[in-house]
């Protein structure tokens, strides 16, 4: 494959920091799943489910800067096997890491699945796209019911991605996803809840 997620991670200084712990001559001329470089119906059901994901940029000066970015589910959209792209929602204005992607357009990113304990990390390359740069690509990417102001379209163009071991996530949950564990526990109490009132009526 053209790219592999540890050809790109493996810098000189991180060879020495995996020899120094032993550990470099268990990524030596690997071949394993870290070498994709498309997204499979895996990656692309994984990603669809996602509101929210962290991604890194790198100042001029050298400085990293993580950024949470969150939407309605599937927000951040699979376009093809090697594009994804999501719609840039106003935030506290600060943009930081728009200023970074301007003078550097490589980002890694993380999406988490934190009930399943599922991490997938990506490399790629990032474009900023004005919302009217390419219309079809914005409609296809703007959700009409949340309510959020796009100030800008991302396009990412993947290098590579890995997934990671589910050590150390602990499992969250959401809101949406409580309530639905839960459904069943507040049906129950609704039905012996109606079984009481009918008992209660009957004795008298």
């Amino acid at each position: 494959m053209a790219y592999g997620f540890m050809q790109i991670a493996l810098t000189p200084s991180v060879v020495a920091a995996q020899a120094e712990m032993g550990a470099h001559r268990l990524w030596q001329d690997f071949k394993g799943h870290r070498a994709f470089d498309r997204f499979t119906d895996r990656e692309a059901a994984f990603i669809a489910a996602r509101d929210s994901f962290y991604m890194a940029s790198v100042s001029e000066t050298g400085w990293p800067y993580v950024q949470h970015r969150g939407g309605p589910p599937g927000f951040l959209r699979l376009i093809d096997d090697r594009t994804l792209a999501y719609a840039d929602f106003r935030g506290n204005r600060q943009y930081i890491s728009t200023g970074n992607l301007a003078a550097n357009n490589r980002v890694s990113i993380i999406l988490l699945d934190y009930p399943r304990r599922a991490r997938l990390k990506i490399y790629g390359h990032i474009e900023r796209l004005s919302l009217d740069a390419d219309p079809a690509l914005t409609e296809q990417l703007l959700d009409k019911d949340y309510g959020a102001t796009a100030e800008r379209i991302f396009r990412l163009r993947l290098d590579a991605f890995d997934w990671n071991c589910p050590q150390h996530i602990t499992p969250r949950f959401t809101e949406a996803e409580i309530a639905r564990a839960v459904q069943p526990l507040h049906e129950r109490i609704a039905d012996l809840e109606r079984e009481i009132a009918a008992l209660r009526a009957g004795g008298n």
